[in-house]
C-alpha cells in the first residue's frame, strides 16, 4: 500500500504549544493603517450623509405634495355640490329674465315680488362668491374652449373679430379658478365670401 498524507490534528486535550505551529506571513496579517481606517470611515460618513440628505429632500417633497393635496381637497371637496348649486342659480336667473318688465299701471305686489326676487338673486350670487364660486359673462370675449361650449355660429357683424362670443346663453362658473360649468355661447364665424 502507498503512504498517504493524512492531516494531523492535535490530540484531544492537547495544548496549543503541543500542536504544530502555523507560520503566517506579513501579507496575511495585513492590518489596516490608521490612514486607511480614517479614509474608510470618512467614506462611510460621506455615504451616510448623502443618504440622509436624499431622505431629507424626499421628506420635504412629500410634505409639500401632501400639503398641496390637502389644500386641493379643501378647495374642491364641494365641487359636485357646487355644480348643482350653480345649476339652480342659472334657473333662478332664467326665471327672473322671464318676468315681464314693470309697467306704470302694474300692481304694487308685482313690483315688490320682482324686487324681492332680484334681491334674492344678488344675495345668492354674493354668497357663492364668498365660497369661491364665481360667475363670468362671456359675451364679447374671445372664444376659449376651456371655458366655453359653442352651441352655434353666426356670421361676425361689422367690426367683430371671428371667434368672438356674440351671445352667452349661460355664464361660465368656476370654483376657486377651476371650471365648474362652461358657458353655452354663440360664436362669431369667419364670413365666407360667396359672391362672384
Amino acid at each position: 500500500m502507498s503512504e498517504q498524507n493524512i492531516p494531523t490534528h492535535p490530540a484531544p486535550g492537547a495544548t496549543p504549544a503541543e500542536s504544530e505551529p502555523v507560520a503566517m506571513t506579513d501579507t496575511e496579517i495585513a492590518t489596516p493603517t490608521a490612514e486607511e481606517s480614517i479614509a474608510a470611515l470618512e467614506a462611510e460618513v460621506a455615504n451616510m450623509r448623502d443618504k440622509w440628505l436624499r431622505a431629507e429632500a424626499e421628506m420635504q417633497n412629500l410634505r409639500a405634495r401632501t400639503q398641496r393635496e390637502v389644500q386641493d381637497a379643501r378647495n374642491f371637496a364641494v365641487q359636485r355640490f357646487a355644480r348643482d348649486v350653480v345649476e339652480q342659480a342659472d334657473n333662478l336667473h332664467r326665471g327672473l329674465a322671464a318676468i315681464p318688465a314693470g309697467t306704470n299701471g302694474e300692481p304694487e305686489l308685482y313690483t315688490k315680488l320682482r324686487g324681492g326676487f332680484e334681491s334674492l338673486e344678488r344675495a345668492f350670487a354674493a354668497m357663492l362668491e364668498r365660497h369661491g364660486i364665481a360667475r363670468e359673462d362671456a359675451t364679447g370675449k374671445p372664444f376659449d374652449p376651456e371655458l366655453h361650449e359653442a352651441m352655434s355660429e353666426q356670421p361676425a357683424p361689422e367690426g367683430t373679430a371671428p371667434g368672438t362670443v356674440l351671445q352667452a346663453w349661460t355664464p361660465t362658473w368656476t370654483l376657486n379658478g377651476r371650471l365648474l360649468k362652461p358657458a353655452m355661447v354663440v360664436v362669431a364665424s369667419a364670413g365666407i365670401d360667396r359672391g362672384a
